[in-house]
């Protein structure tokens, strides 16, 4: 029999961005996308999709991040934010330990693009017996992720600057097609905002 269970949401909006230049807003999350900050469209995908509870991860710039959560959002802080997005992982998965969730679908405030289809899409994955399960647009891999809970411990061994991912290289993953949900473009630098911003 499939699993079901009920599936958490985490946005990780902990980071400077580093790539930016010195034009930019000092926290990524905070830059404007079509009049909104970036983190602000993330979040709405995630509320969305119905997943819950809905996590926002903060660090730089914390006070200013948490302003854009609305009403029912659980904003956690990453006190070690500079260690990399690992750390965020770890601070989403630590605030959802005491929760009901055999599962938490993991965004990224720097994809205003990705629909709450693919947050609902990815979510399913787990009913349907999936303990690691990434999104796929043109057969490629980008976000979100889905961590069932038993991956939980492996995922708080992660280091670094990059998250869940290193669980691919070790763990069965089920890729889930989300084309026509949206778009997995990150915000990098300034050029790709204003490249995704001609993105309809």
């Amino acid at each position: 029999m499939s699993p079901s269970g009920r599936v958490a949401a985490a946005v990780l909006a902990a980071g400077r961005g580093s790539r930016l230049d010195a034009a930019a807003a000092s926290a990524k999350p905070l830059l404007s996308f079509r009049g909104r900050p970036l983190v602000a469209h993330a979040l709405d995908a995630a509320v969305t999709s119905a997943l819950a509870p809905v996590v926002l991860v903060v660090g730089h710039e914390a006070d200013a991040v948490s302003a854009v959560a609305p009403e029912g959002v659980q904003v956690v802080h990453n006190d070690r934010w500079a260690d990399g997005i690992s750390s965020s992982l770890h601070a989403a998965l630590r605030a959802l330990e005491p929760e009901p969730a055999d599962g938490v679908v993991i965004g990224l405030a720097d994809q205003p693009l990705v629909g709450a289809e693919a947050w609902r899409r990815i979510g399913a994955a787990y009913t349907d017996g999936a303990t690691l399960a990434v999104a796929t647009y043109g057969a490629k891999r980008g976000n979100p992720v889905l961590l069932a809970r038993t991956m939980w411990p492996d995922a708080l061994e992660l280091r670094g600057d990059e998250g869940a991912r290193q669980l691919f290289r070790d763990h069965e993953v089920v890729e889930v097609p989300c084309d026509g949900t949206g778009s997995p473009d990150d915000v990098d630098t300034l050029q790709d905002l204003e490249r995704i911003e001609r993105i309809s």
